[in-house]
């Protein structure tokens, strides 16, 4: 990729998040969405092997518009612009698949993860299905230009949101908000269930955030698993420290329930959905606001 395609790149993807706030933040509650960006630059499309709607299949899609009405209830909204199979900001900074690249990665890099091995570094090099992204390697300065122009902005932005939060209330509670394919993938197609909730297994976020997330969606008839398959990624790994004062929960909706899968439209769902995750961000802002004097705050 050319200079001048990089120089295109970061200005088609200015600013490369969207960060939509209340007038007044009157919850410790902050919203992030890494992977509901459709924003695909030309260079990329032209230098991917797949087609636009191909590319898409990594896309949490609309999962920003789903949770949209959650700044009413005070809450701030982060969502990236950029793609998924652009840049994964659910990853480390430096998850570098040695596959992808021209060049030795740097010996900073974490070349070895699960994510990295699988093809779904922070510079992905397949698409949700396996597909390849590209029909050859890349440059390596195209990565690290990624990573600098996109991945670190999103996360200075969440990050210091969340330091906000924490300074003005006594502590910040973090909702990652994700979809998920309605079967997985492999030999036999198994259904998922409506939710799943990801707090590492107890270890991101006090447990009667939990349960509360988890009893307003099963109010709302939602079948709810927990940490399996989806125990929470780098954001919730990374920003989830409660003995800091700053909780995090992933989110993961089943596309069935809002989006055709063949078309990536929303289908008849959505309004539901919408609806299902304003009555959570009401319900969690009630419920935060009684735990700001208790022992939530206090940790």
């Amino acid at each position: 990729m050319m200079q001048g395609d990089r120089a295109s790149m970061i200005a088609e993807l200015a600013p490369p998040f969207d960060l939509v706030e209340p007038p007044v933040q009157t919850s410790p509650l902050v919203f992030c969405s890494p992977h509901s960006g459709r924003v695909y630059p030309r260079a990329f499309l032209a230098a991917s092997r797949l087609d636009p709607h191909t590319l898409r299949k990594s896309e949490d899609c609309f999962v920003d518009q789903l949770f949209q009405s959650v700044v009413a209830h005070g809450a701030p909204l982060l969502a990236a612009r950029f793609p998924r199979a652009f840049v994964d900001a659910n990853r480390e900074p430096y998850e570098l698949d040695p596959e992808l690249f021209r060049e030795r990665v740097p010996a900073f890099a974490n070349a070895q993860s699960v994510r990295v091995v699988g093809g779904l570094g922070t510079i992905p090099r397949i698409v949700a299905d396996g597909e390849d992204i590209y029909a050859g390697r890349l440059p390596l300065a195209e990565g690290l230009t990624r990573i600098e122009h996109f991945y670190r902005p999103f996360h200075a932005a969440l990050a210091g949101l969340i330091e906000r939060t924490r300074q003005r209330f006594g502590f910040a509670v973090l909702v990652d908000c994700h979809s998920m394919p309605s079967t997985a993938i492999g030999p036999a197609t198994v259904p998922r269930p409506h939710v799943v909730l990801g707090d590492r297994f107890g270890g991101s976020c006090d447990q009667r955030l939990l349960r509360t997330v988890r009893d307003r969606f099963i109010a709302d008839g939602y079948d709810v698993h927990l940490n399996r398959p989806y125990a929470g990624g780098f954001i919730t790994e990374h920003y989830g420290k409660p003995v800091m004062g700053v909780h995090a929960i992933q989110i993961e909706i089943n596309r069935a329930l809002y989006l055709d899968e063949a078309t990536l439209q929303p289908n008849d769902g959505f309004p539901a959905v919408a609806v299902s995750i304003d009555r959570l961000a009401a319900t969690l802002a009630k419920e935060l606001a009684t735990w700001q004097t208790g022992r939530l705050a206090a940790e």
